[in-house]
């Protein structure tokens, strides 16, 4: 035998957001290396990528979506565009005071190809509403450099799989 209340929940998740409008939005440099916003000028950012690691083989991308967040939950972040369909896993994180959808992917993953500068792209998550990402070269850039960096420090299959030979020097 279980309990179980029969009164209503007094919290749910919050109301949903609306799409904001994205016609002057524009990617942009920040004082941060290898990170970008995306926004309005004058206007709250609304999507922030960040190359993390660049130099080591676990390279990854975190994307913030500016958007609140309920505490605790966790979703998947949808990022479409140029015939790609990437599905993000994101968690509510606290962000200066504020909690934001957040995760963290692999630089290698191939779903960042959505982000190239021939199309718009499309980036949602439940209940922050559509975020139309007008075309730009700078984040498929940011994407370039932080697979690059990482394929040239990752180690070569030769390495992985070939124990280290003794060195022949004589100890002093």
């Amino acid at each position: 035998m279980a309990r179980v209340s029969l009164l209503a929940p007094t919290a749910g998740p919050a109301a949903p957001l609306p799409s904001p409008d994205t016609t002057a939005a524009v990617w942009a440099s920040t004082n941060t290396p290898l990170r970008l916003v995306y926004g309005v000028p004058g206007q709250p950012v609304l999507l922030a990528l960040e190359c993390l690691d660049p130099a080591k083989p676990e390279a990854r991308l975190r994307i913030t979506r500016h958007a609140p967040a309920d505490e605790g939950a966790a979703a998947l972040l949808a990022l479409i565009g140029n015939g790609w369909i990437g599905r993000f896993p994101v968690d509510a994180t606290t962000i200066g005071g504020r909690v934001l959808w957040q995760g963290e992917v692999p630089a290698m993953t191939r779903e960042w190809n959505a982000l190239k500068p021939e199309r718009e792209a499309t980036v949602t998550v439940p209940g922050a509403g559509l975020v139309r990402l007008n075309p730009s070269p700078l984040p498929m850039q940011l994407v370039t450099t932080c697979r690059n960096e990482a394929r040239e420090n990752a180690p070569t299959a030769l390495e992985l799989f070939t124990p280290p030979m003794p060195d022949p020097s004589p100890a002093p």
